[in-house]
């Protein structure tokens, strides 16, 4: 881990807006939890200076989790205030999936990496099901299960929108922040992935690029055929960007390789820059539609333009180096049950040599026995019979 926290273009300081009572005045878009930003706060938003205060969620509180929205209790927001150096934070709701404890993880990480596990109380019913929890400590393997309560949206998947896009919120005191999706496992040492990623190529942000598309406008087209959320709030959100100069992807846009993120694994130092990106993408996220993929390169092209900062983007084949997918709960019920065996019929009984069967409407007499043979064949069978009958000639001695 480097020694030093790495340059922030620009951005030095960056706090967060909170209100009380909220102010609802705006053109569209916006929550509770997340405010009700003005397309004018929101081009402000935009205008990176060396000193900053933008909308972040938990605008209802200055302590997150704490009667904001997305609640937690004062013992797990102890827990989570002193972890320092590298948290690596994941997110299971609606009990959609089972939660799997990392593997081949050093013991050094083991005593000095957080890994943290947000669930809601539905998550919470089905796990005490689960033998691998552990009750004293709340725990599964290395993960600290932390039960979420006042769930900010009715929407699960845009409720773990705040652990991912937020982490920095929620471990002000870290540094460095692994996010992966409650779908996967993850198989490497975390100290490897940020060497790897982050460390090497000296970035503060690291992303895995989609595995088929690069195009924003594909990719929305994709949400729709797939029913990811509703067309017209799709629509809606695209043409807005079009408006303010979204492009379809090209070779022009180089050494940017794909304007569409995989997603759901995301790595990042928390300094000033990759703190405000993650604010303003979960802003868009709050007020257009919960598919990250489509305001992600908005995001990061509008906060490129203004500084020397940009976001890395490695293969989705790197990606599944380190963590590996497994099914959703309701999947794997649907593979565990069996399919119903298939009757096994004895073979059909030999027909007769004399049955007749039509071919071409002409009527044959179809033998299935063997042909006679020849004069020739009966010779060579003989021959052949009487070779196999001769004894075999051990060698002889050199």
């Amino acid at each position: 881990m480097p020694s030093s926290s790495s340059f922030s273009p620009i951005l030095k300081n960056l706090t967060y807006i909170h209100e009380k009572p909220l102010n609802r005045k705006t053109e569209f878009g916006g929550s509770d939890f997340g405010g009700y930003p003005t397309l004018k706060q929101r081009r402000r938003s935009f205008n990176i200076k060396g000193s900053m205060s933008v909308h972040c969620g938990f605008v209802k509180g200055r302590q997150p989790g704490r009667g904001t929205g997305f609640d937690i209790n004062e013992k797990d927001l102890l827990e989570m205030k002193r972890c320092r150096g590298i948290v690596v934070a994941s997110t299971v709701f609606d009990a959609f999936d089972d939660v799997k404890s990392p593997s081949n993880i050093s013991k050094y990480s083991e005593q000095t990496v957080c890994f943290f596990m947000f669930i809601d109380e539905k998550t919470e019913s089905s796990l005490k099901r689960d033998k691998k929890f552990n009750r004293t400590t709340k725990k599964v393997g290395l993960w600290r299960v932390v039960v979420v309560h006042n769930l900010p949206y009715t929407d699960g998947r845009r409720n773990g929108k705040v652990p991912k896009l937020l982490v920095h919120r929620l471990f002000p005191n870290s540094r460095y922040s692994l996010w992966m999706d409650g779908k996967l496992d993850l198989v490497v040492d975390p100290h490897q992935i940020l060497e790897r990623f982050l460390w090497r190529e000296n970035v503060t942000f690291a992303i895995s690029r989609h595995y088929k598309r690069f195009d924003v406008f594909v990719e929305a087209e994709a949400n729709k055929a797939a029913g990811k959320y509703a067309n017209a709030s799709i629509d809606f959100q695209v043409d807005f960007y079009k408006k303010e100069g979204l492009t379809p992807y090209s070779t022009a846009k180089l050494p940017i390789t794909s304007d569409v993120p995989e997603g759901c694994v995301i790595l990042r130092e928390h300094v000033p820059i990759s703190n405000l990106f993650t604010c303003l993408w979960f802003n868009e996220v709050d007020r257009f539609t919960s598919r990250d993929q489509i305001s992600f390169s908005t995001v990061r092209d509008k906060i490129a333009a203004r500084t020397k900062w940009n976001v890395s983007m490695f293969l989705d084949c790197q990606r599944r180096n380190f963590v590996v997918q497994r099914y959703h709960l309701a999947d794997q019920e649907k593979l565990k049950k069996k399919p119903t065996p298939m009757a096994i019929l004895p073979p059909p009984a030999l027909v007769s040599s004399d049955l007749p069967r039509k071919l071409n409407n002409v009527s044959q007499v179809v033998s299935i026995t063997q042909p006679k043979r020849r004069g020739r064949d009966k010779q060579l069978s003989a021959r052949s019979q009487r070779k196999a009958n001769l004894p075999t000639r051990s060698p002889e001695p050199a």
